[in-house]
């Protein structure tokens, strides 16, 4: 797999060289709401545990659904909260800390219930995602999924797939449209 993935990540190095700006040294500051930083570590631990097993173009797939449902009135206005989209309960330690209900977010891994730590045999493919982050979040690829805003894997039929517009299959995620 990562064969198909060293192409990307060299591109991100190049680009950052290029730019200045490293795509791999990009670190999330809690403090910064809706910061370049922490919308990009959303976005590559999204593309991380929801695409750490496709080819590359799987990985890009799926950054580019969260950029097209930013991009869509329909959804929230950030990349951040595009992905914790999702209905939330009181925490039982912190009541005013309000923690997402299980298995009812938009994308599975982020109330699944399951530590969001990246395990260190990961860390390679996780920096691969950082790039792919960084390079999507900085619109430098091409939407090739025609505007999708949904995708699932194709072993399961979610109820909204027969309500959306196929558009791309890539490695194992099923891409849509929310036509407007």
């Amino acid at each position: 797999m990562l064969k198909y993935l060293v192409p990307v990540f060299a591109a991100a190095l190049i680009g950052g060289f290029v730019t200045g700006k490293s795509a791999l040294g990009a670190e999330a500051q809690a403090s910064e709401y809706h910061s370049h930083q922490l919308e990009m570590k959303c976005l590559a631990d999204n593309i991380y545990w929801e695409a750490r097993n496709q080819p590359a173009k799987g990985m890009i797939g799926v950054a580019l659904v969260v950029r097209n449902r930013v991009a869509d009135r329909r959804f929230p206005h950030s990349y951040c909260e595009v992905i914790m989209e999702g209905p939330t309960r009181p925490s039982w330690k912190e009541p005013h800390d309000p923690i997402p209900v299980r298995h009812r977010c938009q994308f599975s891994w982020y109330c699944d219930g399951k530590s969001d730590d990246i395990p260190a045999g990961d860390r390679d493919i996780y920096e691969l995602a950082r790039a792919v982050a960084f390079k999507v979040y900085r619109g430098e690829f091409g939407d090739f999924t025609y505007g999708a805003t949904h995708y699932h894997a194709d072993y399961v039929t979610p109820a909204w797939a027969s309500s959306k517009l196929h558009t791309i299959t890539v490695g194992n995620h099923i891409f849509y449209r929310w036509e407007k």
